[in-house]
């Protein structure tokens, strides 16, 4: 380890002398960082207005929802609109089953129930019918009462499952099943029933 040389009191003087003349180093500036811009609020959106829902042909005003009326004409009477359909069945077989000489094979009673109680109520019964060979069974509706309310109004037709019953019966899955749709003879219900003539199984 080398010993450190004291300095003499010469050597003293003269550090005391260079020390006086010595001048501190700058430090260098430092530059300050640009300050960011300040920034701009993003600009709150507009509003927008949902457009009102399209409606569909064959849908009217005041119908449940998913429900689908058989047609938007409600001053052409029902039974008349089923009268004149095309006959897709033997023309013998559906003279007697209109005159009410064919006894229906089965029977399901929807009056008294909603909308959606009633299809798929009638879609397990036209199913099972088929599948068990029934070619002729009647569907009963009722002929329904104007429902009301005070807060509405556009008052509901008069028997909304009454109308509704037919295009269920005209529109898949029940189309594969039926062959002809019918108001029954007054002995079996008149307007407020539906003659259904059923399709062979497989067919």
């Amino acid at each position: 380890m080398t010993r450190r040389r004291r300095l003499t009191p010469e050597e003293h003087d003269l550090w005391r002398k260079v020390a006086r003349q010595a001048e501190p180093l700058a430090k260098p500036a430092r530059t300050a960082s640009p300050a960011p811009p300040p920034r701009k609020p993003d600009p709150s959106p507009e509003p927008v207005t949902p457009a009102p829902p399209a409606i569909p042909d064959g849908f009217t005003l005041g119908a449940r929802a998913g429900s689908q009326p058989f047609s938007n004409d409600l001053d052409r009477e029902l039974s008349d609109r089923l009268r004149v359909a095309p006959l897709r069945m033997d023309a013998k077989t559906h003279r007697r089953m209109k005159r009410g000489a064919m006894k229906p094979e089965a029977r399901i009673d929807l009056h008294g129930m909603t909308l959606a109680q009633a299809h798929p109520a009638l879609i397990w019964f036209i199913t099972s019918s088929r599948a068990a060979g029934k070619r002729l069974v009647l569907v009963i509706t009722g002929k329904g009462k104007p429902a009301r309310h005070d807060d509405d109004p556009i008052p509901s037709p008069r028997g909304v499952l009454r109308r509704q019953v037919p295009h269920w019966l005209t529109a898949a899955p029940l189309s594969q099943a039926v062959q002809q749709v019918r108001p029954a003879h007054v002995s079996h219900g008149g307007d407020g029933a539906f003659y259904v003539y059923l399709r062979k199984p497989g067919r």
